[in-house]
């Protein structure tokens, strides 16, 4: 069955979910290299080493790439820090999960330039935009269910108010520190000052340290 008809009926084989995996491994380096405005579909297919047929099989255009990609790292990164979270149990230790979120979150240059392109990109279309909105909810719920969740009061600051308002503070945290990174690309200092951040928007003050 070919690539093409495996689209038609829905059926999906090893080898095209090998080569959809092949795809956006390619474009990630590329729209890392390059910037996404300035990659054509071309130069995907050749990183890949596919033909256009074998991305227009898997994609239709290259935002649907480019979205897929981002969608791919959002969701590995919302899964980060839904497991870091959920090593405590009932019992939610801030200060201890805030070491563990910031040691295996994501802090890649190279993704960190992917997603301010597909943040820029996202401000000027209206429907990337909501989409854009709806993963970066996604990752404030899974956020938020967990510090609700928690047994027992949580000592948050008073002015966060509740856990809705918290995981808003924890991501923006992320937002500002990654921005950061971009320009001294020292990674290191990078999740010292996310621990940092977030142990103070956490707690306040009362917590064992």
């Amino acid at each position: 069955m070919t690539e093409q008809n495996e689209r038609a009926t829905g059926r999906v084989t090893r080898r095209r979910v090998r080569t959809r995996a092949n795809l956006l491994d390619a474009a990630f380096a590329v729209f890392a290299a390059k910037g996404f405005g300035r990659v054509s579909i071309e130069e995907v297919c050749e990183a890949a080493g596919y033909s256009r047929g074998a991305f227009y099989s898997n994609f239709a255009t290259l935002d649907e790439l480019f979205f897929a990609l981002y969608q791919e790292r959002a969701d590995l990164i919302a899964q980060q820090v839904a497991d870091a979270l959920a090593g405590d149990g009932p019992d939610l230790d801030v200060p201890a999960s805030v070491d563990r979120v910031t040691e295996v979150l994501l802090l890649d240059l190279d993704w960190l330039l992917v997603k301010t392109d597909f943040l820029v990109h996202a401000a000027r279309d209206p429907v990337v935009a909501q989409t854009l909105l709806e993963q970066r909810a996604r990752l404030r719920r899974a956020i938020a269910d967990r510090l609700a969740r928690a047994r027992g009061p949580l000592p948050l600051p008073a002015v966060l108010g509740d856990a809705d308002s918290a995981a808003h503070a924890v991501v923006a945290a992320y937002d500002g520190v990654t921005t950061q990174l971009l320009l001294d690309k020292d990674v290191d200092a990078a999740r010292a000052w996310l621990k940092q951040l977030l142990t103070a928007l956490l707690t306040d003050g009362s917590a064992p340290q």
